[in-house]
């Protein structure tokens, strides 16, 4: 194989794989604590959707402790059909738990699902909680 060939393959292999996933600036989420109980909550909480991918069928969520990357809060996929609001309560998890007088941020993950299971976008937004 020439070595013009190998630079071709080297340059644009990686813009290939971009091509898969929309820009995350397409799809957004914004949580909100409100209604949050003050400890290990099971409820997720509210979920405002903009922007979420054409061909959308599930959203799958995970909530990690920035501050406390070892703990598994979990998450949970619920079904897509055009809503713009996910009420709280709409899948289950194990809610933020910072030591008293402690904040932790929490980055919420947001990955729009096709029907086969292809992840058309992702979103993320960190998220402040204060014990």
């Amino acid at each position: 194989m020439s070595i013009r060939r190998l630079l071709a393959i080297a340059l644009f292999a990686p813009l290939a794989s971009l091509a898969t996933v929309a820009p995350a600036a397409a799809f957004s989420i914004n949580v909100s604590w409100s209604g949050t109980a003050k400890c290990f909550d099971s409820q997720s909480p509210a979920i405002s959707l903009s922007s979420v991918p054409q061909g959308t069928a599930r959203i799958r969520f995970v909530m990690n402790d920035l501050d406390a990357p070892n703990f598994n809060h979990g998450g949970g996929t619920v079904t897509f059909s055009g809503q713009r609001q996910l009420a709280k309560g709409a899948s289950s998890y194990r809610g933020p738990c910072p030591p008293n007088g402690q904040t932790h941020r929490y980055r919420w993950t947001a990955e729009a699902l096709g029907a086969d299971g292809n992840t058309l976008a992702r979103a993320q937004q960190v998220v402040p909680f204060r014990q």
